[in-house]
């Protein structure tokens, strides 16, 4: 043999050896990830990964089937709870100003008109009223003026300021 031959062949070897080093670290990598308690030859380390790969598919097609159906579940309750919030009234009275907020379910019918008809009957004039939905709720402010006298006493007792659904 000549000596730039075993300058080669002495290259190869250092190669594979270096290559069997590395397959020997991934093998041993992928023995660390399998919940195995025992040493697995080769062969059978091959065949775990394997079983134990298509097992975490499994699951994870699972998980995602109960996710969507927790997700569609929680919409369902989130619109029921929506739709049984009871509306929150609240009345500011600044002199003669009025400033009534009211928060409702966005599915809630709110008569807008029985809010009026109450000021106009307890001598208020509607200045200005706007409506904005912001997730679940919906808010609706009205600014009146009064005409005469206080027009608080009556409004929001003993009447049912939304319409069923």
């Amino acid at each position: 043999m000549q000596p730039g031959q075993r300058a080669s062949r002495v290259g190869r070897n250092e190669i594979e050896r270096g290559r069997r080093m590395q397959m020997k670290a991934h093998f041993s990598r992928l023995a660390s990830l399998i919940p195995t308690k025992e040493r697995l030859a080769l062969p059978s380390l091959l065949d775990q990964s394997t079983s134990y790969i298509r097992q975490l598919k499994q699951r994870l097609e699972e998980l995602r089937k109960r996710r969507e159906k927790l997700q569609g579940d929680r919409a369902v309750i989130e619109e029921q709870r929506d739709s049984l919030m009871l509306p929150v009234l609240a009345i500011r009275e600044v002199g003669s100003a009025l400033e009534i907020n009211l928060i409702t379910g966005v599915n809630q019918n709110c008569l807008l008109y029985e809010i009026f008809s109450v000021l106009r009957e307890e001598g208020a004039e509607v200045l200005t009223a706007s409506c904005s939905t912001v997730g679940s709720r919906t808010f609706y402010s009205i600014y009146s003026q009064t005409i005469k006298g206080s027009c608080c006493t009556r409004l929001g007792q003993g009447r049912q300021l939304t319409g069923g659904n």
